[in-house]
């Protein structure tokens, strides 16, 4: 699935409104407080979305300039027409073929998008290539799904409405859970002085609200909506009553996080 396919369904203000809370917001504070005391000068995001990473990392690094990036032209509008900072810019573009000078950035960002990516090590080598001598590369991508139980108990809610069951969650966002294959693909671009640690974290769940986030604010609509373009209330439904356990407690969420110096 090329990555401009992945994300046409989406609905960038479900997207943001429910989806950044309950998955992302999490690590993009975590991020932001880990890359704050590098005080980067010029940071550049890839796969940045709607802004949930990009709003974070400007707010622990409010004099630092950010370029966030996305290949969805709705998301990058939806981005810019909420930033919150004039030394934050947004605009279209694909990770995998940068329209950015060598040696242009402090710091590289790309959380919980390299798995969307088609060609990876190529992504990996264009992130190296945008960053100056010393600069840091830090991706994030999801741990084992079993260790997700949120968005787990989502994918097999929606699976026992379709006798074609869809998996997206093993195709999507969880198809990149593998640390060793993530350094593998970083040396491979270029990188030696690799980190990886995987960050065990939590997030407060509103089944309702996780429901339309994953049922009709990601992705995962069009895939829904291939198997049967009526069925998105019965979708959303079966998300809501699976996630019933963890309605108004915090639930665990596991990621990794990869830290390359060029």
């Amino acid at each position: 699935m090329a990555e401009t396919d992945v994300f046409k369904h989406s609905t960038p203000v479900l997207y943001d409104r429910y989806m950044g809370p309950l998955l992302f917001a999490p690590y993009a504070e975590h991020v932001a407080g880990t890359v704050a005391p590098l005080r980067p000068n010029r940071i550049l995001e890839t796969a940045a979305g709607t802004g949930i990473v990009t709003r974070a990392v400007g707010d622990a690094l409010p004099s630092a300039k950010i370029v966030a990036t996305d290949i969805n032209p709705a998301v990058v509008d939806f981005a810019a027409q909420h930033a919150e900072s004039e030394n934050v810019t947004f605009q279209a573009a694909d990770a995998q073929q940068l329209p950015f000078d060598d040696e242009s950035f402090d710091l590289v960002l790309c959380l919980f998008g390299v798995m969307f990516f088609p060609d990876k090590v190529r992504a990996n080598a264009e992130a190296r290539r945008v960053l100056r001598p010393g600069g840091r590369y830090v991706l994030v991508t999801f741990d084992r799904l079993e260790l997700n139980p949120v968005p787990k108990a989502a994918g097999e809610a929606v699976a026992t409405l379709f006798p074609e069951d869809p998996r997206y969650m093993e195709r999507g966002p969880f198809s990149y859970t593998d640390a060793a294959l993530v350094e593998q693909d970083l040396r491979s671009a270029g990188f030696q002085d690799i980190e990886l640690e995987t960050v065990a974290l939590s997030s407060l769940v509103s089944a309702r609200d996780a429901a339309h986030g994953i049922v009709l604010g990601s992705p995962f609509r069009g895939e829904i909506e291939r198997l049967d373009s009526s069925a998105l209330e019965r979708a959303a439904a079966a998300v809501e009553k699976a996630l019933g356990p963890w309605d108004g407690t915090s639930a665990p969420m596991s990621a990794h996080i990869a830290t390359a110096i060029r």
